[in-house]
């Protein structure tokens, strides 16, 4: 923790070709040694903050990126001490594994006895030190994104920023490697910053989240703190399912409420009747659509070792504590 950096920005906006502002003016304290995740849909800011902050995009006149209490806006890349994972996993195809992790090293003129010892060091903390000799050409996608990390792990980075690095990946794989990678970032106390779409890797790698909407920070907290109490109605709406109930009409007051926040009963003792119109199987749960007359049917996460049938006639109950109004 203690080699561990803050990042600060300090009105970071950045406007492409055609005057297309793809990030408003933005200030943000990353505290050091935190996993901080950036979450949103695709053309919200989250890449071009995280390239801001690796030196791989300038900010607009104006903007600053501080490293700790060092202004790093005019310094390249290749002088932040940053390591990056990327989604393509960027490798060199004509080298081994271990070749490809000791690259860096051997730019830096990092001695060869030194240079094996890291990359055997990097190698064994994620798992494929066996591979050492073998080309990247004949390693699985995770695999290869292991040798990723490793690489950037290599020159011992202040700062470790990931662009979507698991997008490319089955949802077996990346799941593994999500564990893999929330483990080693708990590990090493490094200051990272991880952008995602996938609400998931979110909330199991952040210490916090922001969720970005058009180039704006919507909210910022814990993982906890953004599902369960979202800012707004775009957060809501997109970290995780939300409903909306409203059965008296569009004039009356509406509350909001996550699937699994909803108890069903006999169809006379909810505070709302209603009636299941669809059934989703999930494996370890079932999600049931429940029409009580609002505009939609609302979305009900219940076991999936409970027998529910469409057409059966529910009570509805849905308690204040877990309400949410935006």
């Amino acid at each position: 923790m203690a080699d561990s950096l803050s990042i600060h920005l300090r009105r970071c906006s950045r406007t492409f070709a055609g005057d297309s502002l793809a990030l408003h003016p933005l200030d943000l304290d990353i505290v050091a040694g935190e996993t901080l995740v950036l979450l949103g849909p695709s053309g919200c800011g989250k890449t071009t903050t995280l390239r801001i902050i690796s030196g791989l995009e300038a900010p607009d006149d104006g903007g600053e990126v501080w490293f700790g209490d060092r202004n790093v806006t005019a310094l390249p890349i290749e002088k932040r001490n940053v390591g990056m994972v990327f989604q393509n996993y960027a490798l060199f195809p004509n080298m081994n594994v271990a070749d490809n992790v000791g690259y860096g090293l051997r730019i830096q003129g990092m001695a060869k006895h030194e240079r094996r010892e890291r990359v055997d060091e990097l190698l064994a903390m994620v798992d494929l030190l066996p591979f050492a000799h073998r080309p990247v050409q004949a390693l699985s996608g995770g695999q290869k994104q292991r040798v990723s990390l490793a690489r950037a792990l290599a020159a011992r980075p202040k700062v470790l920023l990931f662009d979507e690095p698991l997008a490319a990946l089955d949802v077996k794989l990346r799941e593994r490697l999500r564990e893999d990678i929330g483990h080693l970032l708990r590990r090493l106390k490094t200051t990272a910053v991880y952008v995602t779409h996938d609400q998931q890797e979110a909330m199991a790698l952040g210490d916090r989240i922001a969720v970005l909407e058009r180039g704006r920070i919507a909210q910022i907290d814990t993982p906890r703190a953004i599902y369960q109490h979202p800012a707004t109605r775009f957060v809501a709406d997109f970290v995780g399912a939300i409903n909306c109930i409203r059965p008296a009409g569009p004039t009356s007051p509406a509350r909001y409420c996550r699937p699994e926040d909803i108890r069903l009963d006999e169809p006379d003792k909810g505070q709302y009747s209603g009636r299941i119109v669809e059934q989703l199987f999930l494996g370890a749960s079932q999600r049931l659509f429940i029409d009580i007359g609002s505009d939609k049917p609302i979305q009900v996460e219940r076991s999936a070792r409970e027998r529910w049938h469409t057409g059966q006639q529910v009570g509805v109950i849905v308690a204040d504590d877990v309400t949410m109004t935006f």
